[in-house]
């Protein structure tokens, strides 16, 4: 019998399970790992509320969750409760998926002024995220920057656009919907260091902006490179720069009935940002592109603003006892193998790249790497010797079905239309868990 640990239980750690019980049918025991008392990490926290066909894929995960050979274990954190050595002591492989739930720094002044936020914050606080569901931003102000060239910022620009209907049939949190119902933001400025050509937004979530009822996306003419030049660039980047050319038909200084203007400004760095304790602006330097990196022209210009997201990448969470590489912000590793019997997958492997199913055979090709490492189980305890551990420690442990129970009192509490209201704090969700127990 093989025994597998599995740090994380988002989309990497899933795939990673089901790769196991592939590899080994029932030759294997999976224990997945998660610190919150609630499985699937990005999707339930990271994806976008009003992208419920996303989220349709931890219907996928659940059938590997719910077999005989896999077993949740919430509300455990790695690196606390128990170590990464004590893991190593009973499983064969243990195998980090822990994502990248961090915000990369935007080091410039002003960063740590009140309302300026990074995007795992932002999107945290309204996906009802535990770490953040205090977060409460101010949208009192006329004008919000955010900052990234990519789908996140695009998610943080559309949930700040939509009206209230529009988040019909969404699982976006209470306080979140309650506070953006009140937001009197009429202006939302991206701000993308390079050019049109050099955005990492999808035709489909750029294609969202032109669909919203009450704002309008605008471009530059002058931003906007010949248009013989988009021979070069592949499909899908060439639907999203049409997408861009169709926005810069929008007259910036037309009357509009829209309410909401979501201007995309290329060629901006942020330089800085202003306030007394509270951000009030932002200082933009324009950009060139020399050899594919924007650098400074020296030339800046103020946006009063009164809210700031920063969505410019994630870093992994280091753990205790295992190398990581500070520079690229996950694990050191050679290709998922970190040292013997421990690896990584997914974001914790290679950093925030791909999409969802780009984690699915980063999972399997770890799961090879792990049989021909281990050729026989190895006669460690396991299940048995974690089950141990965690009496003896007194761990409050949350298993499938008690998350199956929360999810069930989340759907119950759901206003009309939404498919459920999330519990935003542990302590609810394990009561809730631990409700009408056999």
């Amino acid at each position: 019998m093989r025994h597998i640990a599995i740090v994380g239980s988002g989309p990497a750690g899933y795939y990673t399970a089901e790769a196991a019980q592939k590899m080994w049918s029932d030759d294997v025991r999976v224990d997945v790992f998660d610190a919150l008392p609630v499985p699937f990490g990005l999707i339930r926290t990271g994806v976008a509320p009003d992208h419920q066909s996303i989220k349709g894929v931890s219907r996928r995960y659940e059938k590997v969750a719910t077999s005989d050979n896999v077993r949740f274990v919430g509300n455990v954190t790695i690196g606390s409760d128990v170590t990464i050595a004590e893991l190593q002591e009973l499983y064969d492989a243990v195998v980090l998926a822990t994502g990248a739930p961090n915000d990369r720094t935007l080091a410039i002044a002003g960063a740590d002024l009140d309302n300026v936020f990074g995007s795992a914050e932002f999107v945290g606080w309204y996906n009802g995220h535990p770490k953040f569901a205090a977060l409460d931003p101010d949208l009192s102000c006329k004008t919000a920057v955010v900052v990234g060239a990519g789908n996140v910022a695009l998610d943080v620009a559309r949930i700040l656009a939509k009206t209230e209907e529009e988040f019909a049939g969404s699982d976006i949190v209470g306080h979140a919907l309650d506070a953006l119902r009140d937001s009197a933001i009429e202006r939302i400025v991206i701000l993308s260091r390079r050019g049109p050509h050099d955005i990492q937004m999808t035709p489909k979530e750029l294609g969202e902006l032109g669909s919203l009822q009450d704002a309008m996306p605008i471009v530059e003419q002058g931003d906007l490179p010949p248009v013989e030049t988009d021979e070069t660039l592949d499909p899908g980047s060439r639907k999203s720069v049409q997408l861009l050319r169709d926005y810069s038909q929008n007259a910036p200084d037309e009357v509009s009935p829209k309410r909401v203007r979501i201007e995309f400004d290329f060629f901006a760095s942020p330089a800085g940002f202003s306030g007394d304790g509270k951000v009030s602006g932002v200082t933009v330097e324009r950009t060139r592109v020399e050899d594919g990196r924007a650098v400074g022209t020296g030339e800046t210009y103020e946006i009063p603003a009164g809210l700031v997201v920063s969505c410019i990448g994630y870093r992994t969470s280091p753990i205790p006892g295992v190398p990581f590489d500070e520079r690229a912000g996950r694990f050191a590793n050679v290709e998922g193998s970190i040292q013997p019997g421990l690896y990584c997958v997914g974001w914790a492997r290679r950093g925030p790249s791909g999409t969802i199913g780009t984690n699915r055979p980063d999972g399997y090709a770890i799961v090879e790497r792990i049989a021909a490492d281990i050729e026989g189980g190895s006669g460690k305890m396991g299940r048995e010797g974690f089950d141990a551990l965690a009496e003896q420690r007194e761990l409050d442990i949350v298993t499938f079905r008690d998350w199956q129970r929360i999810e069930e009192a989340e759907i119950a509490a759901a206003r009309v239309g939404a498919p459920r209201e999330k519990f935003v704090d542990v302590a609810s969700m394990i009561a809730a868990g631990g409700a009408a127990q056999d």
